[in-house]
């Protein structure tokens, strides 16, 4: 018998995608996997349906959205009416839908009963913080999540904040696939004179980064931060750089230093010549006050100790794994705080903590949930 087809749909460049890239690696040996996103095809799948990339995945028609015309704007976005048409005919045993733009081109192709939605945020909420998007965004979500997400097979999400809400909403009640790195196999490396921190990611103005490099630079202790940034607002990214070249003690070594970032295969090496990493994420929406992203568990594959603020999902990691400091609220004020008490013995038990927690923090600790959902409606396809 030949193997089973499933599709992985992904309005992203799925090559560069880590999670999504996870899903193609666990199930291109068990399955015939057929990828549908932007970028170049990953490795090890058998077909690319590649997705122009002048066919964005988040251009809704302002007056159908207006109009409360919900069924023409979802189909009128231009991915989403790309790869319905491109995709329609095809024959699948089973639908991997990431994100909830995805699931309707999925329930379009294959029926609700052959889709498994993999929802990456708690996408109704997205930006709430904005008005305007809270006022007139907010609905249309809501609709495709009511129209079409409750009708997949089932779905995973990537924290328990998410999954409640997505049940109380909608009554369906996603498993928890979190954004874990796969195992790595380092070692911790030793604290040295001054404790160097690190944080990697987007260049985010709602990311709290210069909070944090203020933060560092106050601190009376031997402490230095370095940024990995991808420059996604390069006003911001400009504004660090400025801080960073001003950052300089009394010694004349900055305690700001700011670097390219680094390809994402590269990454968790590169981070393992740190001590700590730091992700102070204030909760300005739904969506980062229930955050567990996967910079937290890559800075456990380095084998790095954790700075947090008090963020619910991220600080029971790191209380439960005694991973590192959990701050006393999201300011630079409170992480000044911290630094300031912290020691180097202390940094180096946490290095140890990451070290035994990274194997049942890994991804291959995670990934199962998938299997399961994806081959049990693969299971019930051939039947």
């Amino acid at each position: 018998m030949s193997k089973p087809q499933l599709l992985i749909l992904s309005f992203s460049s799925i090559a560069g995608d880590a999670r999504v890239l996870k899903q193609v690696r666990l199930f291109r040996d068990r399955y015939a996997v057929t990828t549908c996103g932007y970028g170049p095809p990953p490795e090890g799948v058998v077909e690319h349906v590649r997705i122009p990339d002048d066919r964005p995945a988040h251009d809704l028609n302002g007056r159908l959205i207006t109009l409360h015309w919900y069924r023409r704007a979802l189909w009128s976005i231009p991915a989403v009416a790309w790869a319905g048409d491109a995709l329609a005919g095809r024959r699948f045993d089973a639908v991997l839908a990431n994100d909830l733009e995805a699931v309707p081109v999925a329930v379009r192709l294959a029926g609700g009963t052959r889709v498994h939605a993999d929802l990456h945020e708690y996408t109704p909420r997205l930006h709430e913080e904005h008005e305007a998007w809270n006022r007139r965004i907010r609905p249309f979500h809501e609709w495709v999540a009511r129209r079409y997400a409750t009708r997949a097979a089932s779905w995973t999400t990537v924290s328990g904040g998410l999954a409640r809400e997505y049940e109380r909403q909608f009554g369906f009640s996603p498993r928890i696939v979190t954004n874990a790195a796969p195992y790595a196999d380092l070692q911790p490396t030793p604290v040295g004179d001054r404790i160097r921190i690190v944080h990697s990611g987007a260049c985010l103005r709602n990311r709290n980064i210069m909070a944090m490099a203020e933060g560092v630079a106050a601190a009376s202790a031997p402490v230095s931060l370095e940024l990995y940034l991808t420059p996604n607002d390069p006003g911001y990214l400009e504004e660090l750089r400025r801080f960073a070249e001003q950052s300089a003690g009394a010694d004349g070594v900055p305690s700001v230093v700011l670097h390219d970032p680094v390809p994402y295969d590269s990454l968790i090496r590169t981070l393992n010549g740190f001590d700590l990493g730091i992700h102070v994420l204030p909760p300005v929406n739904f969506n980062n006050e229930w955050a567990l992203p996967n910079k937290l568990f890559d800075y456990v594959q380095a084998r790095l100790g954790v700075v947090v603020g008090p963020s619910a999902e991220m600080a029971e990691y790191v209380r439960t794994h005694d991973l590192g400091l959990v701050l006393d609220d999201f300011s630079a004020e409170a992480l000044t705080r911290a630094l300031d008490a912290l020691d180097r013995e202390a940094v180096a038990g946490f290095k140890r903590s990451a070290d035994a927690a990274a194997e049942p923090m890994s991804a291959e600790a995670q990934v199962h949930v998938w299997a399961d959902c994806v081959g049990r409606i693969i299971e019930e396809a051939r039947a």
